[in-house]
């Protein structure tokens, strides 16, 4: 009959064996499943990021560039029932593990790195010891499992999140059909048409050519990696996001590059006005050429040199004495 060590020997190479399976698969699940949306590397990601104000939790209507719903948002300071004004001037913050960085994002890693390493070569995490620290560092290992196959789980459910914040405002928002209101020259200004306005802030044609303006700057402020740039031409908060994707670009060692974009077709899904900000939110579809490449060879890593389309749900924020900026990306659904 083996003795009480011999028993505890042959469990811990078990389960030593069982979690260094595990930690395999999740170290080749997780990087796929992080670069899923490599293919949308357009400004923003293909996400939907940044703040309406107090409409933030509410659905944008549908118009006919975009007549689906827009979804909700996975990167937002606003809280809900808060408005804008505080949360567009938040700081940059990441999660725990946020593309920013931080302390815990690095700290996190670092042990989940030599962990994993640890039990892929066999050592464990305190691989060496015996007895009481043995088991400790058994138990550690199995915390870090679960902390990582957790921290993917909340990852995917974020991505693919139920759109149950947009419930109520889409049982009882039943957009009317809009007015077309094109010229006799070939339309409205650029890809523009001009939706019926019936909300308490009037949208001039100077605004539409400054949203079609806004689009074009900041795709290639965006792949000019160019930061300041970019804090002329959106809030702080869409900004703490781009600076967040280029990170995390580079500590992959590429770099994307947007171009040939064009306004197709554009209309206002809403416009209102909180204290003395404006704000607008437009439906774009949008012409562009997508591509991500290795920063040292030029090749072609993810999208292509083909031009493709898009339409996303752009809303862009006015305060006193200044001009429109970028405050939220939606994609649609």
């Amino acid at each position: 009959m083996p003795g009480i060590w011999e028993t505890h020997m042959t469990f811990s190479l078990r389960s030593r064996k069982f979690f260094n399976t595990i930690a395999v698969v999740l170290a080749l699940a997780l990087p796929t499943a992080l670069t899923i949306s490599s293919a949308d590397a357009r400004a923003g990601g293909g996400m939907s990021s940044g703040s309406r104000g107090t409409r933030s939790y509410s659905a944008p209507p549908s118009t006919t560039t975009a007549p689906g719903s827009a979804s909700q948002f996975n990167r937002t300071y606003t809280q809900p029932g808060a408005g804008m004004n505080s949360a567009a001037t938040a700081p940059a913050r990441g999660g725990l593990f946020g593309r920013a960085g931080g302390f815990m994002g690095g700290l996190a890693a670092g042990f989940l790195g030599a962990g994993l390493l640890g039990m892929l070569f066999g050592g464990g995490l305190f691989g060496g010891l015996g007895g009481l620290s043995s088991i400790i560092g058994l138990i550690i290992q199995i915390a870090l499992v679960v902390l990582v196959v957790r921290l993917a789980m909340s990852w995917w459910q974020r991505r693919h999140a139920p759109r149950a914040a947009y419930a109520n405002a889409e049982a009882g928002a039943a957009p009317g059909p809009q007015t077309n209101y094109r010229s006799g020259l070939g339309g409205g200004l650029g890809g523009f048409s001009f939706g019926a306005n019936n909300a308490p802030l009037e949208i001039k044609p100077d605004d539409y050519e400054a949203f079609e303006r806004l689009l074009g700057d900041v795709q290639a402020a965006w792949s000019n990696e160019d930061v300041a740039k970019l804090h002329t031409l959106a809030t702080p908060e869409m900004v703490s996001y781009f600076e967040q994707d280029l990170a995390q670009n580079r500590a992959r060692n590429v770099v994307n590059k947007v171009t040939d974009v064009k306004l197709l077709q554009g209309d206002l899904a809403e416009a209102w006005r909180e204290g003395e900000t404006d704000y607008a939110t437009v439906a774009l579809r949008f012409a562009l050429t997508d591509k991500t490449v290795d920063r040292n060879t030029g090749a072609i890593v993810a999208g292509s040199e083909q031009p493709g389309e898009a339409t996303e749900i752009w809303t862009f924020a006015r305060r006193p004495g200044t001009g429109w900026e970028l405050s939220a990306i939606q994609q649609t659904n």
